[in-house]
């Protein structure tokens, strides 16, 4: 079991110890340790942390709670150890070697001895911290003990998934760490516009922020974002369905340094939100509107017209945007190297050959179910995207071993293509495989629900490329052939 004892309850070190100020002071020509010393640096640093044995007088004691007793000779050895180290590096050093070390590993070093305590618990330590691994047992006062602990020291926190964690832990927190740049509170369900506001208040230089799942959360938040976190660059408000477009455009006037915005499954977003955004964070980069129904072509070439260093656009499942939307941004987000659209069933051929004409630099494509897209669409893009990395064209039910062939013998694939999912494209055989060999860097391939491929098929695509992954697997032909002939279907008018 992982322990946080150390941040669960106060220390008598505290984050302004003397040894985070001799560490700032540049510099230090210190006397290099002999070799034979620096091994056994390495071995006691080893051994005073391997499996959280920590010594305490005569017993060892583990993080567990798990005591044995030692003999009297290996005590004297380990105190042997101790005074080698604290007479061969000095603190500034070691505290130098405990910056590298995780949250586990302090914790474990900081029951080692007194003098180790005080220097694992120094508040440079802890710039950057990860509470995932120990989401299910962290409460307030750990969070609040932490705070305390690395004050203005603390640049990075994640959260994520602590369940249990209030706004009274995190109003605690941001009078304290005052110097947060990136915060995940990720599904922290508990915490509500207080929290922002507090953020508001006393952490000023926050860059980075992730309220995804925090479904508490509502307009007012953003508003106070906007006016005491200016410096924004990076917001995630994914499943917050609280919030409108009254609180987007406040962010959007309050942080112009605005380069990433998720809003997955918010459903209350829409053009006019989109709008506020695009006007007036025009550094945007990043933009995830998965499942955001609301959403229409205007949305889109608003965003393109306006942030025109556009890299990442996710537009899954809104099912309203038609090849407008490709079109534009095709015209203006030249620059663009991922797009998924999945879901969009909207979107036909034409719209894919004018993205594909200007936007060279695309590598991850994400088409699963455009179930009006042909071959031609895959024409299109073998010629026009040539360093195509991730393709994923599931249940596009109109591809047939000519668009695989296109993609497979394009110069760009054969260099570039490392991801290609075709789960449930009925019409592919094992000819799609054969063009597929000269793609010597193809990593994974997904033919799940491919009816027409067969076991002897992969075999011959992994003779020739040994490295690659398959995820395939055969259902047995409905109806049988022995009953009945596999039946035909006219798609005919689909195509029309």
């Amino acid at each position: 079991m992982k322990s946080l004892t150390c941040l669960s309850s106060n220390s008598s070190s505290s984050s302004s110890s003397s040894t985070s100020s001799s560490s700032n002071s540049g510099p230090m020509a210190t006397k290099r340790p002999s070799l034979k010393a620096h091994n056994r640096i390495k071995q006691i640093f080893r051994s005073a942390t391997n499996g959280g044995q920590t010594t305490n007088g005569d017993m060892t004691t583990s993080v567990n709670g798990n005591h044995s007793a030692k003999n009297g000779a290996y005590n004297k050895d380990h105190d042997y150890d101790q005074s080698l180290i604290n007479r061969k590096l000095p603190k500034e050093l070691l505290l130098r070697i405990f910056s590298y070390l995780d949250v586990i590993t302090l914790c474990r070093c900081a029951q080692v001895s007194k003098s180790w305590n005080v220097l694992a618990l120094d508040g440079s330590n802890w710039q950057s911290v990860d509470l995932f691994d120990f989401q299910t047992e962290i409460e307030g006062r750990v969070v609040e003990n932490l705070s305390k602990r690395c004050g203005g020291f603390l640049r990075r926190l994640s959260l994520r998934g602590c369940k249990c964690i209030t706004d009274a832990a995190l109003k605690t927190f941001a009078q304290n760490c005052n110097n947060i740049e990136a915060l995940n509170l990720f599904d922290c369900k508990q915490i509500t516009d207080a929290t922002c506001v507090q953020l508001s208040h006393y952490c000023h230089e926050l860059l980075r922020l992730n309220l995804g799942s925090c479904i508490e959360i509502t307009d007012l938040s953003l508003i106070a974002l906007s006016v005491g976190c200016v410096n924004l660059e990076h917001l995630n408000i994914s499943y917050c369905d609280k919030i409108t477009k009254n609180g987007i455009e406040k962010l959007a006037m309050g942080c112009h340094n605005l380069s990433a915005f998720i809003s997955k499954m918010c459903t209350n977003v829409n053009d006019e939100a989109i709008g506020y955004l695009s006007q007036n964070c025009k550094l945007l980069r990043t933009v995830n509107l998965h499942g955001c129904h609301q959403i229409t072509d205007e949305a889109i070439q608003n965003l393109a017209s306006n942030c025109l260093n556009l890299r990442y656009l996710c537009v899954s499942n809104c099912t309203n945007l038609t090849d407008q939307s490709l079109i534009s941004l095709g015209q203006q987000c030249h620059q663009l190297v991922t797009l998924e659209v999945s879901g969009c069933n909207q979107l036909t051929d034409n719209g894919f050959q004018r993205l594909a004409r200007n936007c060279h630099s695309l590598e991850k494509l994400d088409l699963e179910e455009c179930i009006l897209i042909t071959d031609n669409t895959l024409s299109h893009l073998a010629n026009g995207c040539p360093l195509l990395q991730n393709l994923s064209l599931s249940h596009c039910e109109l591809i047939t071993d000519e668009g695989i062939r296109h993609i497979g013998t394009s110069s760009g694939s054969s260099e570039h293509l490392q991801v290609l999912e075709l789960d449930n494209c009925p019409l592919i055989t094992d000819s799609s495989l054969d063009h597929l060999i000269s793609c010597y860097n193809l990593r994974r391939i997904e033919l799940y629900d491919c009816q027409l491929i067969t076991k002897s098929g992969i075999r011959r695509l992994r003779y020739h490329l040994p490295n690659l992954k398959v995820h395939a697997y055969f259902a047995p032909a409905t109806p049988p052939p022995s009953i009945t002939p596999r039946t035909r279907y006219c798609r005919c008018c689909i195509i029309l």
